[in-house]
Protein backbone atom coordinates (compact mmCIF):
# COMPACT_ATOMS: atom_id res chain seq x y z
CA UNK A 1 0.00 0.00 0.00
CA UNK A 2 3.00 2.29 0.40
CA UNK A 3 4.12 2.44 -3.21
CA UNK A 4 1.32 4.68 -4.62
CA UNK A 5 1.84 7.13 -1.75
CA UNK A 6 5.62 7.00 -2.20
CA UNK A 7 5.14 7.89 -5.87
CA UNK A 8 2.98 10.93 -5.00
CA UNK A 9 5.46 12.07 -2.35
CA UNK A 10 8.46 11.70 -4.66
CA UNK A 11 6.69 13.74 -7.35
CA UNK A 12 6.07 16.48 -4.77
CA UNK A 13 9.74 16.46 -3.76
CA UNK A 14 10.89 16.74 -7.37
CA UNK A 15 8.44 19.59 -7.99
CA UNK A 16 9.61 21.40 -4.86
CA UNK A 17 13.19 21.17 -6.16
CA UNK A 18 12.11 22.38 -9.60
CA UNK A 19 10.37 25.42 -8.11
CA UNK A 20 13.36 26.22 -5.91
CA UNK A 21 11.44 25.62 -2.69
CA UNK A 22 13.99 22.95 -1.73
CA UNK A 23 17.70 23.42 -2.37
CA UNK A 24 19.06 19.99 -1.41
CA UNK A 25 18.64 16.58 -2.99
CA UNK A 26 16.00 14.74 -0.95
CA UNK A 27 16.68 11.22 0.31
CA UNK A 28 14.38 8.38 -0.78
CA UNK A 29 10.86 8.77 0.55
CA UNK A 30 10.28 6.66 3.65
CA UNK A 31 6.78 5.84 4.84
CA UNK A 32 5.83 4.39 8.20
CA UNK A 33 2.59 3.12 9.68
CA UNK A 34 1.92 5.22 12.80
CA UNK A 35 1.52 3.24 16.01
CA UNK A 36 -1.44 5.47 16.89
CA UNK A 37 -4.16 5.15 14.19
CA UNK A 38 -5.37 8.65 15.16
CA UNK A 39 -2.24 9.99 13.43
CA UNK A 40 -3.33 8.62 10.06
CA UNK A 41 -2.64 5.59 7.91
CA UNK A 42 0.89 6.48 6.79
CA UNK A 43 3.48 9.02 7.85
CA UNK A 44 6.84 10.25 6.57
CA UNK A 45 9.74 11.89 8.44
CA UNK A 46 11.15 13.29 5.18
CA UNK A 47 10.91 16.90 6.36
CA UNK A 48 12.96 16.07 9.45
CA UNK A 49 15.59 14.44 7.24
CA UNK A 50 15.84 17.53 5.03
CA UNK A 51 15.73 20.17 7.76
CA UNK A 52 19.47 20.40 8.44
CA UNK A 53 20.47 20.61 4.78
CA UNK A 54 17.71 23.19 4.14
CA UNK A 55 18.63 25.14 7.29
CA UNK A 56 14.98 25.43 8.16
CA UNK A 57 12.64 24.03 10.79
CA UNK A 58 11.14 20.66 9.80
CA UNK A 59 7.60 22.06 9.81
CA UNK A 60 8.62 24.77 7.36
CA UNK A 61 10.13 22.14 5.05
CA UNK A 62 6.97 20.05 5.36
CA UNK A 63 4.80 23.02 4.37
CA UNK A 64 6.84 23.52 1.19
CA UNK A 65 6.48 19.85 0.29
CA UNK A 66 2.71 19.99 0.80
CA UNK A 67 2.45 22.99 -1.51
CA UNK A 68 3.64 20.73 -4.34
CA UNK A 69 1.63 17.66 -3.37
CA UNK A 70 -0.94 16.68 -5.99
CA UNK A 71 -3.44 13.85 -5.68
CA UNK A 72 -5.13 13.29 -9.06
CA UNK A 73 -6.05 9.71 -8.19
CA UNK A 74 -7.88 10.61 -4.98
CA UNK A 75 -5.62 8.64 -2.67
CA UNK A 76 -6.11 10.90 0.34
CA UNK A 77 -8.92 12.25 2.45
CA UNK A 78 -6.44 14.26 4.46
CA UNK A 79 -2.78 15.24 4.62
CA UNK A 80 -1.45 17.14 7.62
CA UNK A 81 1.73 18.15 9.42
CA UNK A 82 2.04 16.71 12.90
CA UNK A 83 4.43 17.14 15.80
CA UNK A 84 7.89 18.40 14.90
CA UNK A 85 7.37 17.94 11.17
CA UNK A 86 5.96 14.54 10.29
CA UNK A 87 3.62 14.51 7.29
CA UNK A 88 0.64 12.26 7.98
CA UNK A 89 -1.59 10.79 5.28
CA UNK A 90 -5.17 9.60 5.67
CA UNK A 91 -6.10 7.32 2.81
CA UNK A 92 -9.45 7.41 1.07
CA UNK A 93 -12.10 4.64 0.89
CA UNK A 94 -11.45 4.53 -2.86
CA UNK A 95 -7.79 3.77 -2.17
CA UNK A 96 -8.67 0.88 0.13
CA UNK A 97 -11.15 -0.51 -2.40
CA UNK A 98 -8.43 -0.38 -5.04
CA UNK A 99 -6.06 -2.28 -2.75
CA UNK A 100 -8.68 -4.97 -2.19
CA UNK A 101 -9.30 -5.29 -5.91
CA UNK A 102 -5.58 -5.82 -6.56
CA UNK A 103 -5.61 -8.98 -4.42
CA UNK A 104 -7.52 -10.69 -7.23
CA UNK A 105 -4.55 -10.30 -9.59
CA UNK A 106 -2.37 -13.42 -10.06
CA UNK A 107 0.65 -11.16 -9.62
CA UNK A 108 -0.54 -9.79 -6.26
CA UNK A 109 2.19 -9.71 -3.67
CA UNK A 110 5.56 -8.02 -3.15
CA UNK A 111 7.34 -6.21 -5.92
CA UNK A 112 10.06 -8.14 -7.73
CA UNK A 113 12.72 -5.83 -6.34
CA UNK A 114 15.22 -8.69 -6.48
CA UNK A 115 14.86 -9.29 -10.20
CA UNK A 116 18.19 -10.25 -11.79
CA UNK A 117 19.75 -10.64 -8.32
CA UNK A 118 21.43 -13.97 -7.47
CA UNK A 119 21.44 -15.00 -3.83
CA UNK A 120 23.24 -17.86 -2.10
CA UNK A 121 21.67 -18.88 1.21
CA UNK A 122 23.88 -21.22 3.24
CA UNK A 123 22.15 -22.84 6.19
CA UNK A 124 22.02 -25.94 8.40
CA UNK A 125 25.63 -26.91 7.45
CA UNK A 126 25.78 -29.50 10.25
CA UNK A 127 28.63 -31.98 10.00
CA UNK A 128 27.41 -35.60 9.69
CA UNK A 129 28.22 -36.57 13.26
CA UNK A 130 24.70 -37.16 14.55
CA UNK A 131 20.99 -36.51 14.05
CA UNK A 132 19.80 -32.95 13.66
CA UNK A 133 18.93 -31.39 16.99
CA UNK A 134 16.39 -28.73 17.88
CA UNK A 135 19.09 -26.08 17.48
CA UNK A 136 19.78 -27.27 13.94
CA UNK A 137 16.03 -27.13 13.38
CA UNK A 138 15.81 -23.42 14.05
CA UNK A 139 18.69 -22.87 11.64
CA UNK A 140 17.00 -25.01 8.98
CA UNK A 141 13.59 -23.35 9.20
CA UNK A 142 15.04 -19.85 9.39
CA UNK A 143 17.29 -20.40 6.37
CA UNK A 144 14.53 -21.95 4.30
CA UNK A 145 12.07 -19.15 5.15
CA UNK A 146 14.65 -16.54 4.16
CA UNK A 147 15.20 -18.36 0.86
CA UNK A 148 11.42 -18.41 0.28
CA UNK A 149 11.21 -14.67 0.94
CA UNK A 150 13.95 -13.98 -1.59
CA UNK A 151 12.21 -16.17 -4.15
CA UNK A 152 8.91 -14.36 -3.54
CA UNK A 153 10.60 -11.03 -4.27
CA UNK A 154 12.07 -12.08 -7.60
CA UNK A 155 15.56 -13.22 -6.58
CA UNK A 156 17.27 -16.25 -8.09
CA UNK A 157 18.07 -18.33 -5.01
CA UNK A 158 20.54 -21.16 -4.42
CA UNK A 159 20.27 -23.09 -1.15
CA UNK A 160 23.63 -24.54 -0.05
CA UNK A 161 24.67 -26.99 2.65
CA UNK A 162 28.34 -26.74 3.72
CA UNK A 163 29.88 -29.62 5.65
CA UNK A 164 33.15 -31.24 6.62
CA UNK A 165 33.56 -35.01 6.48
CA UNK A 166 37.19 -34.88 7.61
CA UNK A 167 38.89 -33.53 10.69
CA UNK A 168 38.81 -34.40 14.38
CA UNK A 169 35.02 -34.65 14.75
CA UNK A 170 34.73 -37.22 12.00
CA UNK A 171 37.72 -39.15 13.34
CA UNK A 172 36.02 -39.27 16.73
CA UNK A 173 32.80 -40.39 15.07
CA UNK A 174 34.59 -43.33 13.41
CA UNK A 175 36.23 -44.27 16.69
CA UNK A 176 32.85 -44.18 18.45
CA UNK A 177 31.26 -46.49 15.89
CA UNK A 178 34.20 -48.91 16.01
CA UNK A 179 34.08 -49.01 19.81
CA UNK A 180 30.37 -49.95 19.73
CA UNK A 181 31.06 -52.48 16.96
CA UNK A 182 33.70 -54.21 19.10
CA UNK A 183 31.37 -54.12 22.11
CA UNK A 184 28.67 -55.88 20.08
CA UNK A 185 31.25 -58.54 19.18
CA UNK A 186 31.99 -59.00 22.88
CA UNK A 187 35.47 -57.49 22.77
CA UNK A 188 36.59 -55.44 25.78
CA UNK A 189 37.18 -51.88 24.59
CA UNK A 190 37.61 -48.41 26.10
CA UNK A 191 35.06 -46.00 24.64
CA UNK A 192 36.61 -42.70 23.43
CA UNK A 193 36.54 -40.13 26.23
CA UNK A 194 34.71 -37.54 24.09
CA UNK A 195 32.99 -40.06 21.84
CA UNK A 196 29.47 -39.79 20.50
CA UNK A 197 27.21 -41.77 22.80
CA UNK A 198 23.79 -41.55 21.15
CA UNK A 199 21.79 -44.69 20.35
CA UNK A 200 22.29 -43.95 16.65
CA UNK A 201 25.99 -44.92 17.05
CA UNK A 202 25.01 -48.36 18.33
CA UNK A 203 22.50 -48.75 15.45
CA UNK A 204 25.19 -47.96 12.86
CA UNK A 205 27.57 -50.41 14.53
CA UNK A 206 24.85 -53.10 14.63
CA UNK A 207 24.33 -52.60 10.89
CA UNK A 208 28.01 -53.24 10.28
CA UNK A 209 27.91 -56.38 12.42
CA UNK A 210 24.91 -57.60 10.47
CA UNK A 211 26.59 -56.94 7.13
CA UNK A 212 30.19 -57.93 7.86
CA UNK A 213 30.17 -60.00 11.05
CA UNK A 214 33.57 -59.77 12.75
CA UNK A 215 35.50 -59.17 9.52
CA UNK A 216 36.06 -55.50 10.36
CA UNK A 217 37.71 -56.12 13.72
CA UNK A 218 41.12 -54.91 12.49
CA UNK A 219 39.91 -52.16 10.17
CA UNK A 220 40.92 -48.57 11.07
CA UNK A 221 38.25 -46.36 12.63
CA UNK A 222 38.74 -43.74 9.90
CA UNK A 223 37.95 -46.23 7.14
CA UNK A 224 34.74 -48.21 6.82
CA UNK A 225 33.47 -47.14 10.26
CA UNK A 226 33.62 -43.43 9.50
CA UNK A 227 32.26 -43.94 5.99
CA UNK A 228 29.31 -46.01 7.19
CA UNK A 229 28.51 -43.44 9.88
CA UNK A 230 28.69 -40.53 7.45
CA UNK A 231 26.42 -42.25 4.92
CA UNK A 232 23.85 -43.27 7.52
CA UNK A 233 23.78 -39.92 9.29
CA UNK A 234 23.54 -37.89 6.09
CA UNK A 235 20.64 -40.07 4.94
CA UNK A 236 18.99 -39.42 8.29
CA UNK A 237 19.60 -35.66 7.98
CA UNK A 238 18.06 -35.61 4.50
CA UNK A 239 14.97 -37.52 5.70
CA UNK A 240 14.50 -35.11 8.60
CA UNK A 241 14.78 -32.02 6.42
CA UNK A 242 12.42 -33.54 3.87
CA UNK A 243 9.78 -33.83 6.61
CA UNK A 244 9.94 -30.04 6.94
CA UNK A 245 9.83 -29.48 3.19
CA UNK A 246 13.45 -28.30 3.09
CA UNK A 247 15.67 -29.02 0.10
CA UNK A 248 19.11 -27.95 -1.05
CA UNK A 249 20.40 -27.07 -4.51
CA UNK A 250 24.05 -27.74 -3.73
CA UNK A 251 26.27 -29.40 -1.14
CA UNK A 252 29.78 -28.10 -0.56
CA UNK A 253 32.37 -30.26 1.19
CA UNK A 254 35.12 -28.46 3.09
CA UNK A 255 37.51 -31.26 2.14
CA UNK A 256 37.33 -30.12 -1.50
CA UNK A 257 39.05 -26.88 -0.50
CA UNK A 258 42.11 -28.90 0.51
CA UNK A 259 42.05 -31.08 -2.58
CA UNK A 260 41.85 -28.19 -5.07
CA UNK A 261 44.48 -26.10 -3.29
CA UNK A 262 42.10 -23.34 -2.14
CA UNK A 263 43.40 -23.49 1.44
CA UNK A 264 47.03 -23.17 0.35
CA UNK A 265 46.26 -20.34 -2.08
CA UNK A 266 44.33 -18.42 0.57
CA UNK A 267 47.19 -18.74 3.05
CA UNK A 268 49.72 -17.71 0.38
CA UNK A 269 47.65 -14.63 -0.54
CA UNK A 270 47.39 -13.60 3.11
CA UNK A 271 51.17 -13.98 3.49
CA UNK A 272 51.86 -11.98 0.34
CA UNK A 273 49.76 -9.08 1.66
CA UNK A 274 51.52 -9.20 5.00
CA UNK A 275 48.35 -10.36 6.74
CA UNK A 276 49.74 -13.70 7.98
CA UNK A 277 52.88 -14.43 9.97
CA UNK A 278 54.48 -17.25 11.98
CA UNK A 279 54.83 -17.29 15.75
CA UNK A 280 55.41 -20.15 18.23
CA UNK A 281 55.23 -22.70 15.41
CA UNK A 282 51.78 -21.53 14.31
CA UNK A 283 50.56 -19.23 11.52
CA UNK A 284 48.57 -16.20 12.64
CA UNK A 285 46.25 -13.66 11.04
CA UNK A 286 47.58 -10.15 11.70
CA UNK A 287 44.73 -8.76 13.80
CA UNK A 288 45.47 -5.04 13.63
CA UNK A 289 46.18 -5.19 9.91
CA UNK A 290 42.67 -6.51 9.22
CA UNK A 291 40.86 -4.44 11.86
CA UNK A 292 40.64 -6.99 14.69
CA UNK A 293 41.57 -6.35 18.31
CA UNK A 294 44.11 -9.20 18.40
CA UNK A 295 45.84 -11.78 16.24
CA UNK A 296 44.00 -14.98 15.34
CA UNK A 297 45.40 -18.47 14.67
CA UNK A 298 45.12 -19.65 11.06
CA UNK A 299 47.24 -22.81 11.29
CA UNK A 300 47.89 -24.48 14.64
CA UNK A 301 51.37 -25.51 15.75
CA UNK A 302 50.31 -29.10 14.94
CA UNK A 303 50.00 -28.09 11.28
CA UNK A 304 46.18 -28.41 11.36
CA UNK A 305 44.30 -25.37 9.99
CA UNK A 306 42.09 -23.57 12.50
CA UNK A 307 38.44 -23.19 11.45
CA UNK A 308 39.02 -19.62 10.19
CA UNK A 309 41.27 -20.58 7.29
CA UNK A 310 38.94 -22.99 5.45
CA UNK A 311 36.03 -20.62 6.15
CA UNK A 312 37.91 -17.76 4.48
CA UNK A 313 38.73 -20.01 1.52
CA UNK A 314 35.11 -21.18 1.29
CA UNK A 315 33.81 -17.61 1.15
CA UNK A 316 36.32 -16.73 -1.56
CA UNK A 317 34.81 -19.62 -3.51
CA UNK A 318 31.33 -18.16 -2.92
CA UNK A 319 32.38 -14.75 -4.19
CA UNK A 320 34.00 -16.32 -7.25
CA UNK A 321 30.66 -17.88 -8.22
CA UNK A 322 29.24 -14.42 -8.92
CA UNK A 323 26.39 -14.15 -6.42
CA UNK A 324 25.08 -10.66 -5.71
CA UNK A 325 24.31 -11.53 -2.09
CA UNK A 326 25.69 -14.19 0.24
CA UNK A 327 23.56 -15.08 3.27
CA UNK A 328 24.88 -17.28 6.08
CA UNK A 329 22.60 -18.55 8.85
CA UNK A 330 24.74 -19.24 11.91
CA UNK A 331 24.30 -19.87 15.61
CA UNK A 332 25.13 -16.98 17.92
CA UNK A 333 28.21 -18.87 19.13
CA UNK A 334 29.76 -18.23 15.70
CA UNK A 335 29.79 -14.44 16.05
CA UNK A 336 33.55 -14.19 16.70
CA UNK A 337 34.35 -16.58 13.86
CA UNK A 338 32.17 -14.55 11.48
CA UNK A 339 33.95 -11.31 12.42
CA UNK A 340 37.37 -12.90 11.77
CA UNK A 341 36.33 -14.24 8.37
CA UNK A 342 34.72 -10.95 7.34
CA UNK A 343 37.81 -8.97 8.39
CA UNK A 344 40.13 -11.24 6.41
CA UNK A 345 37.91 -11.11 3.32
CA UNK A 346 37.78 -7.32 3.45
CA UNK A 347 41.58 -7.18 3.71
CA UNK A 348 41.81 -9.50 0.69
CA UNK A 349 39.79 -7.00 -1.33
CA UNK A 350 36.32 -8.53 -1.28
CA UNK A 351 33.14 -6.44 -1.06
CA UNK A 352 31.87 -7.73 2.27
CA UNK A 353 28.73 -5.60 1.99
CA UNK A 354 27.53 -8.50 -0.18
CA UNK A 355 27.94 -10.86 2.78
CA UNK A 356 25.07 -10.92 5.28
CA UNK A 357 25.21 -13.12 8.36
CA UNK A 358 22.03 -13.99 10.27
CA UNK A 359 22.96 -15.00 13.81
CA UNK A 360 20.26 -16.83 15.72
CA UNK A 361 19.96 -17.60 19.42
CA UNK A 362 19.40 -21.10 20.59
CA UNK A 363 16.18 -22.83 21.57
CA UNK A 364 14.89 -23.89 24.96
CA UNK A 365 12.24 -26.61 24.98
CA UNK A 366 9.75 -26.53 27.83
CA UNK A 367 7.14 -29.02 28.90
CA UNK A 368 4.72 -28.17 31.67
CA UNK A 369 6.83 -25.16 32.55
CA UNK A 370 9.98 -27.28 32.98
CA UNK A 371 12.98 -27.08 30.66
CA UNK A 372 13.78 -30.17 28.58
CA UNK A 373 17.55 -30.67 28.84
CA UNK A 374 19.75 -31.22 25.81
CA UNK A 375 23.34 -32.41 25.37
CA UNK A 376 25.18 -32.94 22.09
CA UNK A 377 27.24 -36.10 22.54
CA UNK A 378 25.39 -37.83 25.33
CA UNK A 379 22.03 -39.43 24.66
CA UNK A 380 20.26 -36.59 26.50
CA UNK A 381 19.25 -34.36 23.62
CA UNK A 382 15.98 -33.99 21.76
CA UNK A 383 16.34 -34.62 18.05
CA UNK A 384 14.53 -32.56 15.45
CA UNK A 385 12.72 -35.74 14.39
CA UNK A 386 11.41 -36.23 17.92
CA UNK A 387 10.15 -32.65 17.95
CA UNK A 388 8.39 -33.14 14.60
CA UNK A 389 6.87 -36.41 15.85
CA UNK A 390 5.47 -34.68 18.92
CA UNK A 391 4.06 -31.41 17.56
CA UNK A 392 4.01 -31.84 13.75
CA UNK A 393 5.94 -30.03 10.99
CA UNK A 394 3.58 -27.03 10.82
CA UNK A 395 4.00 -26.17 14.49
CA UNK A 396 7.78 -26.75 14.29
CA UNK A 397 8.17 -24.32 11.39
CA UNK A 398 5.75 -21.70 12.72
CA UNK A 399 7.07 -21.70 16.29
CA UNK A 400 10.70 -21.47 15.15
CA UNK A 401 9.77 -18.27 13.30
CA UNK A 402 7.77 -16.58 16.07
CA UNK A 403 10.80 -14.71 17.35
CA UNK A 404 13.41 -12.53 15.70
CA UNK A 405 16.52 -14.60 14.96
CA UNK A 406 18.69 -12.86 17.54
CA UNK A 407 16.12 -13.43 20.32
CA UNK A 408 16.16 -16.50 22.54
CA UNK A 409 13.32 -18.86 21.62
CA UNK A 410 11.36 -20.76 24.25
CA UNK A 411 9.46 -23.55 22.51
CA UNK A 412 6.44 -24.55 24.61
CA UNK A 413 5.68 -28.14 23.60
CA UNK A 414 2.29 -28.24 25.27
CA UNK A 415 1.18 -24.99 23.61
CA UNK A 416 2.37 -26.19 20.19
CA UNK A 417 0.07 -29.24 20.47
CA UNK A 418 -2.95 -27.39 21.81
CA UNK A 419 -5.94 -27.29 19.44
CA UNK A 420 -7.12 -23.87 20.57
CA UNK A 421 -6.76 -20.22 19.67
CA UNK A 422 -4.02 -19.89 22.29
CA UNK A 423 -1.77 -21.75 19.85
CA UNK A 424 -0.63 -19.19 17.25
CA UNK A 425 -0.26 -21.63 14.35
CA UNK A 426 -3.71 -23.10 15.07
CA UNK A 427 -5.10 -19.54 15.30
CA UNK A 428 -3.82 -18.61 11.84
CA UNK A 429 -4.67 -21.94 10.19
CA UNK A 430 -8.16 -21.76 11.70
CA UNK A 431 -8.68 -18.42 9.98
CA UNK A 432 -8.00 -20.09 6.62
CA UNK A 433 -10.28 -23.02 7.48
CA UNK A 434 -13.03 -20.57 8.43
CA UNK A 435 -12.68 -18.83 5.09
CA UNK A 436 -12.96 -22.16 3.25
CA UNK A 437 -16.03 -23.10 5.28
CA UNK A 438 -17.71 -19.78 4.45
CA UNK A 439 -16.91 -20.13 0.76
CA UNK A 440 -18.40 -23.66 0.73
CA UNK A 441 -21.49 -22.41 2.53
CA UNK A 442 -21.90 -19.63 -0.04
CA UNK A 443 -21.50 -22.09 -2.90
CA UNK A 444 -24.15 -24.38 -1.39
CA UNK A 445 -26.55 -21.41 -1.41
CA UNK A 446 -25.70 -20.55 -5.00
CA UNK A 447 -23.80 -17.41 -4.02
CA UNK A 448 -20.69 -16.91 -6.14
CA UNK A 449 -17.77 -14.75 -5.07
CA UNK A 450 -17.87 -11.70 -7.38
CA UNK A 451 -15.02 -10.42 -9.46
CA UNK A 452 -13.37 -7.34 -7.98
CA UNK A 453 -14.80 -5.17 -10.76
CA UNK A 454 -18.34 -6.24 -9.82
CA UNK A 455 -18.01 -6.30 -6.02
CA UNK A 456 -19.47 -3.26 -4.19
CA UNK A 457 -16.33 -2.87 -2.10
CA UNK A 458 -17.30 0.69 -1.14
CA UNK A 459 -19.83 -0.85 1.26
CA UNK A 460 -17.05 -2.20 3.50
CA UNK A 461 -17.18 0.66 5.97
CA UNK A 462 -17.66 -1.07 9.34
CA UNK A 463 -14.69 -0.67 11.67
CA UNK A 464 -13.87 -4.40 11.54
CA UNK A 465 -14.11 -4.45 7.74
CA UNK A 466 -11.80 -1.46 7.44
CA UNK A 467 -9.30 -3.02 9.88
CA UNK A 468 -9.15 -6.23 7.82
CA UNK A 469 -8.86 -4.27 4.56
CA UNK A 470 -5.94 -2.20 5.83
CA UNK A 471 -4.04 -5.29 6.94
CA UNK A 472 -4.66 -7.03 3.61
CA UNK A 473 -3.35 -3.97 1.76
CA UNK A 474 -0.11 -4.03 3.78
CA UNK A 475 0.81 -7.63 2.86
CA UNK A 476 3.12 -6.77 -0.09
CA UNK A 477 5.01 -4.24 2.05
CA UNK A 478 5.40 -6.74 4.89
CA UNK A 479 6.85 -9.41 2.61
CA UNK A 480 9.22 -7.01 0.88
CA UNK A 481 10.52 -5.66 4.21
CA UNK A 482 10.87 -9.20 5.59
CA UNK A 483 12.99 -10.12 2.56
CA UNK A 484 15.13 -6.96 2.68
CA UNK A 485 15.97 -7.52 6.35
CA UNK A 486 15.99 -11.35 6.28
CA UNK A 487 13.34 -11.36 9.01
CA UNK A 488 10.61 -13.95 8.38
CA UNK A 489 9.17 -13.33 11.84
CA UNK A 490 7.56 -10.21 10.36
CA UNK A 491 5.33 -12.46 8.26
CA UNK A 492 4.42 -14.52 11.35
CA UNK A 493 3.39 -11.43 13.33
CA UNK A 494 1.47 -10.12 10.35
CA UNK A 495 -0.50 -13.37 9.94
CA UNK A 496 -1.36 -13.46 13.64
CA UNK A 497 -2.63 -9.86 13.40
CA UNK A 498 -4.61 -10.59 10.23
CA UNK A 499 -6.15 -13.71 11.75
CA UNK A 500 -7.10 -11.70 14.82
CA UNK A 501 -8.83 -8.97 12.82
CA UNK A 502 -10.59 -11.55 10.66
CA UNK A 503 -11.88 -13.51 13.66
CA UNK A 504 -13.20 -10.25 15.16
CA UNK A 505 -14.94 -9.41 11.91
CA UNK A 506 -16.38 -12.93 11.64
CA UNK A 507 -17.71 -12.86 15.21
CA UNK A 508 -19.45 -9.48 14.77
CA UNK A 509 -20.79 -9.58 11.23
CA UNK A 510 -22.74 -12.08 9.18
CA UNK A 511 -21.29 -12.53 5.72
CA UNK A 512 -24.30 -14.01 3.95
CA UNK A 513 -27.38 -11.88 4.63
CA UNK A 514 -30.55 -10.84 2.88
CA UNK A 515 -28.70 -7.76 1.65
CA UNK A 516 -27.28 -9.12 -1.61
CA UNK A 517 -24.81 -6.29 -2.22
CA UNK A 518 -23.42 -6.35 1.30
CA UNK A 519 -23.08 -10.15 1.08
CA UNK A 520 -21.15 -9.80 -2.18
CA UNK A 521 -18.76 -7.24 -0.69
CA UNK A 522 -18.16 -9.29 2.45
CA UNK A 523 -17.74 -12.51 0.52
CA UNK A 524 -15.01 -10.88 -1.57
CA UNK A 525 -13.35 -9.62 1.63
CA UNK A 526 -13.46 -13.11 3.17
CA UNK A 527 -12.01 -14.65 0.01
CA UNK A 528 -9.20 -12.06 0.02
CA UNK A 529 -8.34 -12.98 3.62
CA UNK A 530 -8.11 -16.64 2.61
CA UNK A 531 -5.80 -15.88 -0.29
CA UNK A 532 -3.45 -13.70 1.74
CA UNK A 533 -3.31 -16.11 4.69
CA UNK A 534 -2.52 -18.92 2.26
CA UNK A 535 0.23 -16.90 0.57
CA UNK A 536 1.75 -15.98 3.93
CA UNK A 537 1.69 -19.54 5.24
CA UNK A 538 3.33 -20.75 2.01
CA UNK A 539 6.18 -18.32 2.64
CA UNK A 540 6.66 -19.92 6.05
CA UNK A 541 6.41 -23.45 4.65
CA UNK A 542 3.24 -24.09 6.67
CA UNK A 543 0.05 -25.74 5.37
CA UNK A 544 -3.18 -23.78 4.90
CA UNK A 545 -5.81 -26.44 5.78
CA UNK A 546 -9.36 -26.19 4.47
CA UNK A 547 -10.81 -28.01 7.49
CA UNK A 548 -9.79 -28.22 11.15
Amino acid sequence: MKKPVEAVLERALREARRQGLLQSEPPPAVLEIPKDPALGDLATPIALSLARAERQAPRAVAEKILRCLEDPEGLFVGVEIAGTGYINFRLSPQFWSRCLAEIESPSFGPSAFGSQQRVLVEFVSANPTGPLTVGHGRNAVLGDAIARLFEATGHSVTREYYFNNAGRQMKLLGESVKARYLELLGDPVAFPEEGYQGEYIREIAAGLVGEHGDALRNEPATGVFKEAAEKAIFADIDRTLERLGIRFDSYFNEDSLYKDGSIERTLADLRQLGLAFERDGAVWLHGKAVGLDQDRVLVKSTGEPAYRLPDIAYHRHKFARGFDLLVNVLGADHVAEHEDVRAALRALGYDVSRLRVILYQFVTLTRGGEQVKMSTRRAEYVTLDELIDEVGPDAVRFFFLTRKADSHLEFDLELAKRQSTENPVFYVQYAHARVCSLMKQAASLGVVRPQASDAPLHLLTAAEEVAVTKLLASYPDIVEEAARFCEPHRVVFYLIDLAGEFHRFYNRHRVLTEDAEQSQARLYLVWAVGKVVRLGLELLGVRAPEEM
